[in-house]
């Protein structure tokens, strides 16, 4: 009988059943050895093809000033291991306004510092430059009269610990204090809850955001890897454990603000909100079908504002509280200021009075405007922002094809002498009354700029303020010389935030 033929494989050649019947298992011996040989042979094409081929001689960024290296790991390593926007700030004053480098397997990025290139992201074009997915999914886990009460609750935690130590100073480790201080306001403020982490320290949700930011190595890996691909979360590590569990705690308790706002028979309570949340479901109560947000939606909006509304403050307030300590001239000359608007904030007995702090507008100092504004470019909590082009633009002379990811770094941008002058690198809040020629608007993008721009940029600006005003009218801030300067130890998660906390020697100032 004529064996039948079966049909032609690549890689197996022409076989018959006859023959399959016959040397089965010498078919999958082949089979196998074929595979063994091809699958790393594909791997290898593969991975030179994107990470050598591609990037050099197909690509169409080819043509933008590149960082040297080899696109295989590109500038992961330097990325990771050093202070974000630092490496960028030499790579700029080489090779240009923008500049190209790689992430694992070749994958490009740019850097772009240049005015006119700025204003096509930010004002001109700014919806063609959305955040990418990727970045999305890596922020969505820790994303999604109260000021001055909780600022001056704090400043008499501070006071009360002192004296139950019978202490003349004491060395606080300011920025925990800041997170709980600013958690609590937005909470309060944004969400009409009070989550109450200043006299709890140790409140589940402010324990979720401890676990976030981990600075040893395996976090800072994996979470630098999980903005290449979010597989990475799907590994085994710890740092992937604690981000799930910190998550979890965040997404219940926004789940159950949603859920107590929306109680049925309680319309009237939540016409009474006036927080931001409270106001979103009351609109969303009497909204028409198709305008109606999702529970999932406001959920998520809850857990941006807890996340951003927060610890970015924190960070800020907590860094300018060290330059203040390392700038004492700048602290007293700031001090002065707020007891010349402020004097109530120097006295025990008006401290508190609820009608004097309603009339309080920190606006109307503008040296507190002006170290606030120094303070927020020297180090600004947020070092970056990333992009992603939908079609096919120009930035800086150069054609930048749809699907492009380009960064703003704002810690670069910030501190580049083509804007700020020799002096970009120093803290120096007079510069804000005699600003160089060089200075443009694009010059400062700690709050990007544009439509696009910070929506809570004000919120935070009078935030940031008034904790100012409650602690420098009680408090005179000191560097700890028992720790390594924070500024040497600056990392990034999410926000820059110092490796070990920042630690001051504060002391009670004479009424």
């Amino acid at each position: 009988m004529k064996p039948i033929q079966v049909p032609y494989f690549p890689f197996m050649g022409a076989v018959t059943v006859g023959a399959l019947a016959l040397g089965k298992s010498s078919v999958a011996v082949s089979t196998t050895t074929a595979l063994a040989v091809l699958v790393p042979l594909a791997t290898v094409l593969y991975t030179l093809y994107y990470s050598w081929i591609y990037p050099f001689y197909v690509s169409p960024l080819r043509h933008i000033p590149t960082v040297p290296g080899f696109p295989l790991w590109g500038q992961f390593f330097t990325i990771i291991t050093t202070e974000c926007g630092v490496a960028a700030r030499d790579w700029h004053a080489q090779y240009g306004p923008i500049v190209r480098y790689f992430f694992p397997f070749g994958s490009e990025r740019l850097s772009v510092v240049d005015d006119d290139a700025i204003k096509q992201m930010t004002v001109r074009n700014p919806y063609n430059f959305p955040k990418p997915e990727r970045a999305r999914q890596w922020m969505i886990p820790i994303l999604g009269e109260v000021f001055w009460a909780k600022s001056l609750h704090m400043a008499k935690l501070w006071e009360d610990e002192m004296k139950a130590e019978n202490a003349k100073s004491k060395c606080f480790e300011v920025l925990e204090w800041l997170n709980r201080t600013t958690l609590d306001i937005i909470g309060k403020a944004g969400l009409g809850t009070d989550i109450d982490s200043l006299d709890n320290p140790e409140t589940p949700l402010r324990d979720a955001y401890r676990r976030c930011f981990d600075f040893d190595l395996e976090a800072r890996i994996i979470n630098g890897l999980a903005a290449f691909t979010p597989l990475i979360r799907l590994l085994p590590a710890r740092a992937n454990r604690d981000i799930q569990i910190a998550r979890n705690i965040i997404l219940s308790r926004a789940q159950k603000i949603i859920q107590e706002k929306q109680k049925p028979g309680e319309a009237a309570e939540v016409s009474r909100h006036k927080d931001i949340i409270g106001l979103i479901v009351k609109d969303n109560m009497t909204a028409s079908k198709e305008d109606t947000l999702s529970l999932e939606t406001m959920r998520n909006q809850v857990m941006t504002f807890l996340g951003a509304g927060h610890d970015t403050t924190a960070t800020s307030v907590a860094w300018t509280l060290l330059m203040l300590a390392k700038n004492p001239d700048i602290q007293s000359k700031l001090r002065e200021e707020v007891r010349e608007k402020m004097p109530f904030l120097f006295d025990d007995a008006t401290r508190n009075i609820e009608d004097t702090i309603e009339k309080a507008d920190v606006d109307l100092l503008p040296y507190l405007e002006d170290v606030c504004k120094e303070s927020l470019r020297y180090i600004p909590s947020i070092p970056m922002t990333v992009r992603k082009t939908i079609e096919d633009d120009t930035l800086a002379g150069y054609y930048i094809p749809g699907g492009t990811t380009v960064y703003l770094m704002a810690n670069t941008i910030n501190r580049l002498p083509m804007y700020w002058g020799d002096t970009a690198d120093t803290f120096d809040p007079s510069r804000w009354k005699n600003l160089p020629e060089t200075y443009t608007t694009n010059a400062f993008m700690t709050f990007l700029q544009g439509p696009r721009g910070c929506v809570g940029r004000k919120f935070a600006e009078v935030e940031m303020k008034t904790i100012l005003c409650s602690l420098l009218s009680k408090f005179n801030f000191e560097p700890d010389a028992s720790v390594q300067d924070p500024e040497e130890l600056k990392m990034w998660r999410l926000v820059l935030r110092p490796r070990d906390g920042i630690s001051l020697k504060v002391t009670p100032i004479a009424a």
